[in-house]
């Protein structure tokens, strides 16, 4: 059955300037204005978290976007008990629209006696009254099925190969694709078969946690333009130093396409004074002023994407044709010519 309301948004703390982007972006699809529900969002004195939404919500199909960044657990917070909120103001469908997905690098016990963090967080997400999530770019696919409801995850790799094709028209032959690990060759490959470009590895040993010992370069990269693709960029250590080992390999020029800039302590400082020519990340995470000031770190717009993923879910078309790159073409309205 068609939808018969319109799609609702609401927006937490974590991302308005991405909320009001996404809302621009389905008022020009839905050629008629698309806001955002008035509601506050705040905290009492001792950090509690209240919600109030202003407008009546009853029988709505509603979308809170909220990314659970840093502060990951006062994000995550406000998400639960905005969701409280709608679910007791009888909302009938909430879509919980994390553009990027906190705890998400603990899915698994990598030690004893350590947690499934992931795990935890989708069971609080479910729990709350959570219908159905969107994401981006989750750390590990299989955080999918911690979930038992539908779970809708966007790629970044699509929106990159445009922005690479672009960027480095008439360079494309000495594109090489670069995995800054080996647990990131799935990622990498799907955006080297994109735009057609072979595939390296920077195979990175520990002595322990935090600290790389040492990196070894799969493949030959001698005067290749190496692009580096992962999914987190945090404390831009290995990133910084795989962007190193690359050029000593041989590489004429390193850039990187990071879908999550957490950028967390030294890591624009370290991105500024690395010999990376450019860093590319999503604004799935708000930029800070000093990544904003950044001269070499360059921010790819995901509203679009997101607003189009919105409408289809709102509409029950396939969310997967926005894996298509000529899918998103016309969705970025010129952002991106291709010849």
């Amino acid at each position: 059955m068609p939808a018969v309301t319109e799609p609702k948004l609401i927006a937490g703390n974590a991302n308005l300037p991405l909320a009001k982007a996404i809302a621009r972006r389905m008022s020009v699809h839905r050629g008629m204005s698309v806001n955002l529900v008035d509601a506050r969002v705040e905290r009492f004195n001792d950090q509690e978290i209240f919600v109030e939404v202003f407008e009546n919500v009853r029988g709505e199909d509603m979308y809170v976007i909220q990314p659970t960044s840093n502060p990951a657990n006062d994000n995550l917070m406000e998400l639960l008990i905005m969701v409280d909120a709608l679910r007791r103001s009888s909302a009938s469908r909430i879509t919980a629209v994390i553009p990027y997905f906190g705890y998400a690098r603990q899915d698994r016990r990598a030690k004893a006696r350590t947690p499934i963090s992931a795990k935890l967080v989708a069971n609080l997400i479910e729990t709350a009254g959570v219908d159905r999530v969107l994401t981006l770019d989750l750390h590990a696919a299989q955080i999918q099925g911690f979930f038992d409801i539908p779970v809708d995850n966007l790629y970044a790799s699509p929106v990159f190969a445009l922005d690479i094709e672009h960027h480095f028209k008439g360079q494309m032959d000495d594109i090489m694709i670069v995995s800054p690990d080996v647990g990131g060759v799935a990622r990498a490959r799907e955006l080297a078969k994109r735009i057609n470009a072979p595939l390296s590895i920077v195979d990175k040993r520990r002595e322990k946690a935090g600290e790389v010992a040492g990196m070894t370069v799969i493949g030959d990269v001698r005067g290749r333009k190496c692009i580096i693709v992962d999914d987190i960029c945090d404390t831009a250590g290995t990133l910084c130093k795989a962007a190193e080992t690359l050029m000593e390999a041989g590489a004429t020029e390193v850039h990187s396409y990071i879908t999550h800039g957490v950028l967390s302590g030294p890591a624009v400082e370290r991105v500024q004074n690395s010999v990376m020519k450019s860093l590319v990340i999503t604004d799935s995470i708000e930029a800070t002023e000093k990544v904003k000031g950044a001269t070499n770190i360059r921010i790819v717009p995901t509203a679009p994407m997101f607003a189009q993923a919105i409408l289809n879910i709102w509409g029950g078309m396939s969310v997967s044709s926005l894996f298509e790159t000529d899918t998103l073409v016309p969705i970025y309205e010129g952002l991106y010519q291709r010849s």
